[in-house]
């Protein structure tokens, strides 16, 4: 008995028409989509050199979000009470205001927070946990309000319950912020939550 075989040329018509019914067209190149989009991971590519000082977190912009990086402030020695509070909060403030390094910027942070912002501690009839900016907090734009009042609220800066009494370098009166989770999600559309407050 003779077998014979077919040409392999003759089984590719058969081949497309299967294809075609079933929806799926054949091609004779390969398809180049181009690479995935890619995402932003919101986490340092390796960890960074470490730092001299108190180890601290602050918060930048990442996405839509806050996220924490370590970071670490002067040590303010043997200094106690507002005293204490204003040397950590403006150790933070600088903090803040860092740019990114360059595996962070990778990983898609930034932050709103400008140099050159100053803090100083109560003013008579002031709440004793009050820091006053050298940029009144109205006049943060709400990005870097949030991560002003986040970064604070979770360090020796903030009061005994880890609210920030912020004030201005004007006569207004000091006002009590809290840091939540809405802000921390949407620090552009959810300013901290606040409410004027007085007394020593």
């Amino acid at each position: 008995m003779t077998v014979r075989r077919l040409p392999a040329l003759s089984v590719l018509p058969v081949v497309a028409l299967l294809l075609a019914g079933c929806g799926i067209r054949a091609t004779e190149v390969p398809t180049d989509y181009g690479p995935a989009p890619s995402r932003v991971r919101c986490s340092p590519a390796g960890p960074e050199e470490a730092a001299s000082g108190i180890p601290v977190r602050v918060f930048l912009l990442c996405g839509s979000s806050l996220v924490g990086v370590d970071r670490a402030v002067r040590d303010p020695g043997g200094a106690a009470g507002s005293a204490r509070r204003v040397l950590v909060a403006q150790g933070l403030l600088e903090q803040l205001a860092v740019p990114p390094s360059t595996a962070e910027k990778e990983a898609g942070y930034t932050t709103d927070v400008r140099s050159g912002i100053t803090v100083k501690g109560p003013r008579p009839g002031d709440p004793e946990e009050t820091l006053r900016l050298g940029t009144a907090p109205g006049d943060l734009t709400s990005y870097a309000l949030a991560q002003v009042v986040c970064t604070f609220s979770g360090s020796a800066a903030a009061a005994g319950d880890g609210s920030v009494v912020l004030a201005g370098p004007g006569d207004r009166v000091p006002r009590r912020y809290t840091c939540t989770d809405e802000v921390r999600a949407r620090p552009g559309g959810n300013e901290p939550p606040s409410r004027a407050v007085t007394g020593g």
